[in-house]
């Protein structure tokens, strides 16, 4: 999809789950390449409320399967995000900034997040 812009109802679909809206709102926030462990630590405190240090095994390795099999392959599929796997790195892409407007709005509507999402 590189190259071609961002349909509403590609940002719409893309937002449609708290931990995509998670990974978009940190990735918009930090403006740089973030590790999947940057991402994990992310959606445990905004999602779950717990430090990374009181996580549960369980609560953990769900998340990084959520995250490998289903959130950021959904997101490099739709272009915003490249994922290199050897490194553990998602990297927002061009297409990344096509989202922001929007993006903001709907993060701005999320009454369960709160604004900004940092590591």
């Amino acid at each position: 999809m590189s190259g071609s812009s961002i349909t509403f109802d590609t940002v719409l679909d893309l937002c449609s789950d708290e931990h995509r809206r998670i990974v978009l709102a940190v990735l918009a926030e930090e403006q740089r390449s973030l590790t999947m462990n940057d991402l994990r630590r992310t959606i445990l405190n905004y999602n779950h409320h717990t430090q990374l240090i009181d996580a549960s095994d369980t609560v953990l390795r769900k998340i990084e399967v959520s995250l490998l099999h289903m959130h950021v392959p959904k997101l490099a599929s739709a272009g915003v995000i490249e994922y290199d796997s050897d490194r553990q790195l998602v990297e927002p892409t061009d297409q990344f900034d096509q989202l922001e407007p929007h993006l903001s709005v709907i993060l701005e509507t999320d009454p369960n997040l709160e604004e900004p999402i940092e590591l």
